[in-house]
């Protein structure tokens, strides 16, 4: 079964969906996109996930990270004796002339050295799974990690919307002119140029899936 975060829609999300996952014991799909042109990414919050790309298994835990690109032929299956509950995002992927599209890839965001935000001493740091100057990718997936206490210190508008999925703790979220509390399991969506800044000021780490 799914949760559909966000899809397309008239007033809603303009460029890709987001679903939370949950496959019971024994659940799965031999053929779960059958889109060519969309490219999709796998995040396991938890539980155990196969997968299975272009004939290579995988088994992805807690952490797991998988970028599929259009085309790409895979397959997902639980195992072990838990639910798995994963993310999975989808987009229309857009080709551009003389750039080939990337390749799939497996990791795990424990296997990925995340990046300090300038000035933040490590407080706010960013585990990015793919190089921002690879053109082949129009997506970027990252996780935005804050130790208790950490900012985003002025109000940012960025020219791409957000999708955002806390993963860990809690926080305070400027939205528009609104500050907003947030906790693990909620949602965010933001439009292009919406305003937004963060405090952490729960007593552990606020982490986030962001899509961009």
């Amino acid at each position: 079964r799914l949760w559909v975060l966000a899809r397309p829609l008239s007033g809603f999300a303009e460029t890709f969906s987001q679903y939370l996952m949950e496959v019971s014991a024994g659940g799965g799909s031999d053929q779960p996109e059958t889109d060519p042109d969309a490219e999709a990414v796998i995040f396991v919050l938890d539980g155990s996930l196969r997968l299975t790309v272009e004939g290579q298994e995988h088994v992805l835990e807690p952490g797991g990270y998988a970028y599929l690109p259009p085309g790409c032929t895979w397959t997902a299956h639980q195992t072990g004796s838990a639910a798995a509950r994963f993310h999975w995002l989808r987009k229309a992927y857009q080709r551009v002339e003389g750039i080939e599209a990337p390749e799939a890839f497996v990791t795990n965001e424990r296997d990925v050295v995340p990046v300090e935000m300038p000035g933040t001493k490590g407080a706010w740091t960013t585990t990015r799974f793919v190089d921002q100057s690879d053109l082949r990718h129009d997506m970027h997936v990252n996780i935005v990690n804050f130790e208790p206490g950490g900012v985003i210190p002025f109000p940012e508008t960025h020219v791409m919307e957000h999708g955002i999925y806390i993963l860990e703790g809690k926080a305070m979220y400027l939205l528009n002119e609104d500050w907003v509390e947030v906790e693990e399991g909620d949602f965010l969506w933001l439009r292009a140029f919406c305003p937004q800044a963060c405090y952490a000021g729960g007593p552990g780490p606020f982490r986030y899936l962001l899509y961009k």
